[in-house]
């Protein structure tokens, strides 16, 4: 069975944050239709991976959806919006405000085609305040939040490869949707739903900036070296290197006695995760001498047997042929038009007892279904063509 069977979500998102949201209702089982550009959206063709220029990211993010292409700002368009709008429960849409006023997508607007619609939206900086009007992508989020300038080194701020600020509004928008779909079951009312960039960063750094406000104390970044406990920090042994966190006392315990040497628990110096962190270098020093000596199977072994939470760094194409990541499918082999092997699309990354929440479709081409819902709206053959015909879809 699937969670959201009989749930019709329509996603105007772009690039992450609105189709994220989407793919994880669809993955759940809700019929998410990708809405796009006549001519393909932006994302469709970011980082590209086929002869035609389908993109990569887009293949990963709109698995589960049917594909349907919409101008809104025709007025043939605007009718078929308002057609699909009557049929939904859900808008996605991560557009600035003024945007979504343009193409018929606010609130306001979507209310009074169903007056129990629920939108979903997200800006970088929030609807409001003096940043209101600005747009944003992850990276300045992440500037703006502490994470860069922690991040990196003390002389080079620096950004995370991976644009986890935009995963986290996405994943955080999906909670809220599924939050406003059980109020307007048990009160009939729906409701706009505003994520936030800045509000997601904000909220992941928030225990940083709680500890700056009380105590002043302006960290700076120290590469892959934690600063709260340690040993915390990457380390290269014979073959490689090795991520270790170590956090907590029972865990530094187990640390030492790997070590074989009992003195870092009788020293005051390391006696807490926070004496610790403000000695890490020390800490970081030693470990690093004892996996030098060490392959990289060596030291995963002792270090996995002494329960120590630790992990080999690897590349992109080493983590696609990880035994733990194979053994768990949690990468599906998925076929594309074009591609000349199945693509590793992420499955979600959550397991239900009991629903089936797992890769069912593969991300659409460009107005794959659009005939196809439009004959669900009504449309009769000859009309799609005249709405194909005006560029109207």
């Amino acid at each position: 069975m699937t969670i959201l069977h009989g749930t019709r979500v329509l996603d105007f998102g772009r690039y992450i944050a609105g189709p994220f949201c989407g793919a994880l209702l669809a993955d759940l089982g809700a019929d998410v239709i990708r809405i796009e550009k006549v001519a393909g959206s932006e994302d469709r063709f970011t980082a590209p991976v086929t002869e035609d220029g389908q993109g990569s990211g887009f293949m990963a993010l709109n698995r589960n959806k049917r594909g349907f292409t919409l101008n809104p700002r025709k007025s043939k368009g605007q009718e078929v919006l308002r057609r699909l709008v009557a049929t939904a429960d859900v808008v996605i849409a991560n557009l600035p405000p003024d945007t979504l006023e343009s193409m018929g997508l606010d609130y306001a607007t979507l209310c009074g085609i169903k007056p129990d619609i629920i939108l979903t939206t997200s800006t970088a900086f929030g609807s409001a305040g003096p940043y209101g009007t600005r747009v944003g992508f992850d990276g300045v989020a992440q500037a703006m939040s502490g994470n860069m300038h922690l991040t990196g080194y003390e002389d080079e701020p620096m950004r995370n490869y991976f644009p986890y600020v935009d995963y986290t509004t996405a994943s955080l928008n999906a909670f809220a949707t599924l939050a406003a779909i059980i109020h307007r079951m048990n009160t009939g009312e729906g409701q706009h739903v505003e994520g936030c960039l800045l509000a997601s960063a904000l909220t992941i750094a928030n225990g940083t900036l709680i500890e700056q406000a009380i105590l002043d104390n302006n960290r700076v970044a120290t590469g892959n070296r934690g600063q709260t406990a340690a040993p915390i920090d990457v380390f290269r042994t014979r073959d490689g290197w090795i991520l270790v966190q170590v956090v907590g006392n029972p865990l530094f315990e187990r640390w030492a006695r790997l070590m074989g040497e009992p003195h870092w628990l009788s020293d005051a110096k390391y006696a807490t995760d926070e004496a610790r962190g403000d000695n890490s270098a020390e800490i970081s020093a030693r470990m690093g001498t004892w996996t030098a000596g060490r392959t990289t199977a060596q030291a995963m072994t002792e270090l996995a047997e002494a329960r120590i939470p630790c992990g080999e760094i690897l590349t992109p194409a080493q983590a696609l042929t990880n035994e733990q990541v194979v053994a768990r499918r949690f990468l599906v082999g998925t076929d594309y038009p074009g591609l000349p092997c199945p693509a590793p699309v992420a499955r979600m990354p959550v397991d239900f007892s009991a629903a089936d929440t797992g890769v069912r479709r593969r991300a659409p081409t460009l107005g794959e279904h659009t005939a196809e819902i439009l004959e669900e709206l009504g449309y009769t053959e000859v009309e799609i063509d005249e709405l194909r015909a005006m560029r109207a879809v």
